[in-house]
């Protein structure tokens, strides 16, 4: 559906107000994702960008947005937005029809066709003598290629034939599409094919795999799945189908991956760090306290939301047990693009671990005046040295309530993805500390700069944190 120039205006100039996408989704009824495409379209090339128009794209300027989509890696919506299209979807078509026609790109003549152009065409092949081909001439280029596509087909067993057969009727139909008393009736008369009464052809049909048409798409989310290690569930393989150009629902990919038995990893216990409280905690600043006044209720909610990076960071200390022994990860991660901005890997859970940490975050930022950072009531947590670092920088600490998993989900969330995905199941695959080390420092650099997020609409955390420094 287009909506007028007049809206969109007054939707862009509702966001510089300061008004949030859910709120204009709901009051607008569009999408968020069209209304932040929108209002970064505008930033970046005026109000003129949102104006109804059609341009005649050349091939060339096409292929160039195409190849960095498919061969950059560059996000499609970055793209869109940097070429000024009014919609990702235009760029998604180019994309789809590129690959469809042998990754050539086709051109469209603009308009309808005119039909003073046709009638000169029918004059022309008139004058060199062409003629419409007659309806025996079409029945029998029919009949040769029923002929040609059946007399080909291979199998052992009668069943297995006909079986083929009604795939390739089934195929016919839709390729010639002529009726299926003729089709039948032409592999009637080959004597070296079996019979197909249409009792036969319907009892097959009923049994043809109505998937077989996705062949394709099974083999590009088999290779997705297998080229991420097994660790992309049906959402995230939908979003990279999506980037490389296939338009597909993630209902059929969610059906697809069942029938190809492909299933994303699934979680177990953890290490607790909490030792009791030695007066060093401190209260909970992303919980909000509600007050119902008529119904006398006190209610409370997490907070985990960020307008920017920077603004509100977690922590705390995991366990990787193996039989050589144990390693603690201790990494901080930022609630806005879910990046891990900083880790420690160590032998054992102590103060110096935390030291570590903190201090290569630190590096990486100059000003950390407006941010909160979060942690549990780990005892590391409570020390007056972590109190101290935190203070010095201007930065104010928060942490969860006592017991309350809940209170730190963000970083919860992310162990579970990363054990799910690169630990359980494989703790028998590391001989040494060395070699588990090794592959959760490669896990981490691996979700930060090629793991998808439905979160962050089919960005990796880094290209979230790039993608923000390129709009400013």
């Amino acid at each position: 559906m287009r909506y007028s120039f007049e809206l969109k205006k007054e939707i862009y100039e509702k966001h510089c107000e300061g008004y949030g996408s859910d709120y204009l989704s709901k009051k607008y009824g569009l999408n968020g994702p069209d209304i932040r495409y929108l209002c970064r379209l505008v930033d970046k090339h005026g109000l003129n960008a949102i104006r109804h128009k059609f341009t005649n794209y050349s091939p060339e300027y096409k292929l160039a947005a195409i190849k960095r989509v498919l061969e950059n890696g560059e996000p499609l919506r970055v793209v869109a937005i940097d070429i000024g299209l009014t919609s990702k979807s235009v760029l998604q078509q180019w994309i789809k029809s590129y690959i469809e026609n042998g990754y050539n790109v086709v051109t469209k003549k603009k308009g309808r066709p005119s039909t003073r152009d046709k009638e000169k065409e029918d004059g022309r092949r008139v004058g060199e003598g062409e003629q419409t081909p007659s309806r025996a001439t079409v029945e029998e280029d029919y009949r040769e290629r029923i002929i040609k596509k059946t007399t080909s087909l291979s199998s052992r067993g009668r069943k297995e034939e006909r079986e083929q057969l009604t795939k390739a009727v089934i195929e016919l139909r839709q390729d010639l599409n002529c009726s299926l008393d003729f089709i039948l009736e032409t592999i009637k008369s080959i004597d070296s094919l079996p019979s197909l009464p249409r009792s036969v052809y319907h009892y097959w049909e009923k049994r043809v795999d109505p998937d077989s048409k996705y062949a394709d798409l099974m083999d590009a989310i088999t290779r997705i799945f297998n080229d991420n290690h097994k660790r992309y569930g049906y959402r995230r393989i939908t979003l990279q189908l999506k980037n490389e150009g296939w338009i597909v629902n993630h209902k059929t990919v969610k059906r697809l991956m069942s029938k190809l038995n492909l299933y994303g990893s699934t979680p177990r216990a953890k290490y607790k760090s909490y030792k009791g409280d030695f007066n060093g905690t401190v209260d909970n600043k992303l919980l909000h306290k509600k007050v119902d006044v008529k119904k006398h209720t006190t209610t409370y909610e997490r907070d985990f939301s960020t307008s920017d990076f920077n603004e509100k960071w977690t922590t705390d200390v995991s366990e990787f047990h193996i039989a050589a022994g144990k390693l603690y990860l201790s990494p901080i991660l930022d609630m806005h693009n879910r990046e891990i901005v900083s880790y420690n890997i160590s032998k054992r859970p102590s103060y110096a671990q935390i030291t570590d940490m903190l201090n290569k975050a630190f590096c990486k930022f100059d000003d950390l005046s407006n941010l909160i950072f979060h942690s549990d009531q780990g005892w590391q947590y409570q020390m007056y040295p972590y109190h101290k670092a935190l203070k010095e920088r201007g930065i104010t600490q928060s942490m969860s309530r006592k017991g309350n998993c809940l209170d730190n989900s963000p970083m919860e969330n992310f162990f579970g993805k990363m054990k799910n995905e690169m630990f359980y199941g494989h703790e028998y695959e590391f001989k040494t500390l060395k070699q588990l080390q090794k592959a959760m420092e490669e896990y981490i650099d691996y979700y930060n700069k090629r793991r998808i997020q439905v979160k962050l609409k089919g960005l990796t955390p880094c290209q979230a944190r790039n993608q923000s420094l390129y709009s400013i």
